[in-house]
């Protein structure tokens, strides 16, 4: 296959190491838009492992690019902070922010508030409920699957991708059922800027996330005064000691979380496996040869896909790391992308390997207080969305390579073109 994304692969890979190593900037959506950030995280790794951008759409950042630095970076949450926010804003978009009011999340927090909250919602995805939506998962990617065309193109990430996790999310929120690609949508507004993605404007952002305020403020005051709490995660904040009188703002914060959490790791990696496999077609063999390698295959896939590219932290005082003298107030980019590709702690990491011998040997989770909460349910519907697959289709074919999201957040597919084949 070949197109203008593969062209300006092979450009940048050239411009890079021409560049000065000083001057590189990781940070630039549409490299990722055309998979062409590789060979700047590659010479980071190599020359320059902790990596100062004076100047960028971003602002100043640092970079941390190998494994281990990563790991001791998201697990010193006393130097590393979480509270200034997880993910790196353009400059634009600071501004915007700066015009309202700021929802914090949980995961925009430090020890001791971070606990309190995130423990308010971890029974939903404790091994006993999960065990409880297996069967749900199973039946709704059956019926997902069983409705695709045979023999015709169709996009996977739109009949596929977001049809799975918008059951699931809505199940877990006790969304209306009919109403839940509205979750995925809104998951796609507070990922992206304005002119990637569903909006144009800021003012459509901002009226689209206040539309989704809106919705979750009536589910919330449908159920803060019911007499028996529901097992979903607006009761379980609703009623929670610790949660129930929490700021209005910070509920937003965390309904946000929640939705982008439970949305876009689960729907990039199911699309991420779809491509992997096709782009090592000898790895799709092994695993149609041997179901009971999928667990191994899920995994794998969240280390190559790495579903969301970079976590941010926030020096809180001065601080030398990696030889380098990092400023309070400073920010730190862990790009986990370049980490799950570090050859210093993962044998041939570019190579997508379906029975790698430690396959959960990843950061795409992350690490430290931060660790995804929700991991465990992504694992969950991506073994049975497979499992499904496997029992149905012979294959299903790329027909051409997806467009990518503009994001250096959201490492995903906008499309993925497919083609299920006739069995003959």
């Amino acid at each position: 296959m070949s197109d203008g994304s593969i062209d300006l692969r092979h450009e940048a890979r050239a411009r890079v190491y021409a560049e000065p190593v000083e001057t590189l900037n990781p940070a630039q959506p549409e490299l990722f838009a055309a998979d062409a950030m590789w060979p700047i995280f590659e010479r980071l790794r190599a020359e320059a492992p902790v990596h100062f951008t004076p100047e960028s759409n971003y602002g100043p950042f640092w970079s941390v690019t190998r494994y281990n630095d990563i790991m001791a970076v998201d697990t010193n949450h006393q130097i590393f902070s979480s509270a200034d926010g997880i993910a790196l804003p353009t400059l634009e978009g600071k501004a915007e922010a700066a015009k309202r009011p700021q929802r914090p999340s949980f995961i925009s927090m430090d020890p001791p508030r971070h606990d309190v909250q995130r423990k308010a919602v971890s029974p939903v995805v404790a091994p006993a409920n999960l065990q409880r939506m297996g069967p749900i998962i199973r039946e709704r990617a059956g019926a997902i699957l069983d409705a695709l065309p045979i023999g015709e193109e169709f996009d996977w990430v739109d009949l596929v991708s977001k049809e799975l996790t918008a059951m699931t999310l809505a199940t877990l929120f006790d969304f209306p059922f009919e109403q839940r690609r509205k979750l995925t949508h809104w998951s796609d507004v507070m990922t992206n800027g304005p002119g990637h993605g569903p909006v144009t404007s800021w003012e459509q952002k901002r009226a689209e996330i206040d539309e989704c305020f809106g919705v979750f403020t009536g589910l919330w005051n449908d159920r803060v005064n019911a007499a028996e709490p529901a097992f979903d995660l607006i009761s379980m904040l609703a009623h929670n000691p610790a949660t129930r009188e929490m700021d209005r703002l910070e509920y937003y914060g965390n309904v946000g979380l929640l939705i982008i959490g439970g949305n876009d790791t689960t729907r990039n990696t199911i699309s991420g496996s779809i491509y992997a496999l096709n782009k090592n077609p000898a790895q799709y063999d092994k695993l149609r040869a041997d179901p009971s390698l999928i667990p191994s295959m899920v995994s794998e896939t969240i280390r190559w896909q790495t579903p969301l590219a970079h976590m941010s932290r926030t020096v809180t005082q001065d601080y030398e790391f990696g030889g380098k003298l990092m400023r309070e107030g400073d920010k730190v980019m862990m790009w986990y992308v370049s980490g799950n590709r570090d050859d210093s702690v993962i044998e041939t990491p570019n190579d997508y390997i379906v029975d790698r011998a430690r396959p959960r040997n990843h950061l795409s989770f992350g690490f430290g207080v931060h660790r995804c909460v929700g991991n465990r349910l992504a694992e969950l519907q991506l073994t049975i969305i497979w499992e499904e697959i496997l029992k149905r289709f012979p294959s299903v074919d790329l027909v051409r390579e997806p467009q990518r999201t503009h994001s250096i957040f959201v490492k995903g597919y906008e499309t993925l073109p497919v083609i299920i084949p006739r069995r003959t």
